[in-house]
């Protein structure tokens, strides 16, 4: 029963986290800065998640837990940091996307993010202990990186509008830049397990003020040098529902640290990169933008599907 509400609800996650995207990218092109977008997002989720903290002592307790926990030892304290691997995902994006185009990046984030899963599941860093790596795991990964694969190649927009953040790295090759969104796939692998980790101690929200925490502090850093070049942004839009992104931020990544206890690191990114293109090819049907659905996406949502389907499967024991 936990494992299929678990793959109900990690597909879920994956649509909270296209429809953030879509929020978060269109606050960024106003305010044509998206590492700007990003720090605004994951400070309102701060800040929302502050205010809850202030006024509920449950809460506050299972903080306090967490805090005897690294003290104690229990905890590292850099398994405090996923939040970290967040704010390099968002500034990967960023950084690279104008200068290799929106397909690079997808492939290449969940190329990392998928064969970090297997390995972290495999060590047994997340809170499901030590999965061993099968066939049939390895089968779903592989499945589901060529659907994104297909959906990329299909997809609207080769990001080759500018960003204040892509000025930073013009220079740098486009075949060197392809790594960084990698290297941001194999973090957000090892983020879900730390979340995860603290979650166990001190529940799902004091997991998911710690990784707001530390994906703010990160962030900073970052635009940081983004406005030492091109200063503040002009004019900061008007509508409420831009700056909604730290709100979905919050609820996917709280039920993000509950769901990978139960399906661990690597079903929780299959059924999320599963629910951020079915969530995608809704957006394009309801508020399209760009070219609008292609059929690319949808065969790429329905093959990741599959793939979910596959790794989920238990090997049959071998008979004696």
């Amino acid at each position: 029963m936990g494992r299929g509400w678990g793959i109900g609800a990690g597909l879920c996650i994956g649509a909270g986290v296209a429809v953030q995207g879509r929020v978060n990218g269109a606050l960024g092109v106003r305010l044509q800065d998206g590492i700007a977008a990003a720090v605004i997002s994951f400070g309102s989720g701060l800040a929302v998640l502050a205010v809850v903290f202030v006024v509920s002592g449950r809460l506050r307790a299972g903080v306090r837990e967490v805090w005897r926990a690294v003290a104690g030892g229990g905890l590292r304290w850099w398994q405090l940091l996923g939040g970290l691997c967040g704010a390099f995902f968002v500034a990967c994006q960023g950084l690279t996307v104008a200068a290799i185009g929106v397909a690079a990046f997808t492939v290449a984030t969940v190329a990392g993010q998928l064969t970090s899963s297997l390995v972290v599941d495999r060590l047994g860093w997340g809170p499901t202990g030590r999965t061993p790596v099968t066939a049939l795991r390895v089968t779903g990964a592989a499945l589901a990186l060529a659907a994104v694969g297909i959906s990329a190649v299909g997809g609207s927009g080769s990001g080759a509008a500018g960003s204040a953040a892509g000025d930073l790295v013009r220079a740098v090759p486009a075949a060197a830049l392809v790594l960084l969104p990698a290297l941001s796939g194999i973090g957000l692998a090892w983020q879900q397990a730390m979340n995860g980790q603290i979650g166990v101690v001190g529940g799902p929200y004091s997991a998911t003020l710690v990784n707001f925490a530390a994906g703010v502090a990160g962030l900073l850093v970052v635009e940081a040098l983004v406005l030492a070049r091109v200063g503040w942004p002009q004019r900061f839009p008007t509508e409420p529902w831009l700056y909604l992104g730290g709100v979905i931020g919050v609820v996917f990544i709280a039920l993000g640290v509950l769901v990978v206890r139960w399906i661990g690191v690597l079903l929780l990114g299959l059924t999320s990169v599963a629910g951020q293109l079915l969530a995608a090819v809704v957006l394009d049907i309801v508020v399209p933008t760009g070219s609008g659905l292609s059929a690319s996406t949808v065969v790429g949502g329905a093959l990741t599907l599959v793939a979910v389907g596959i790794a989920a499967l238990r090997p049959v024991p071998a008979r004696s």
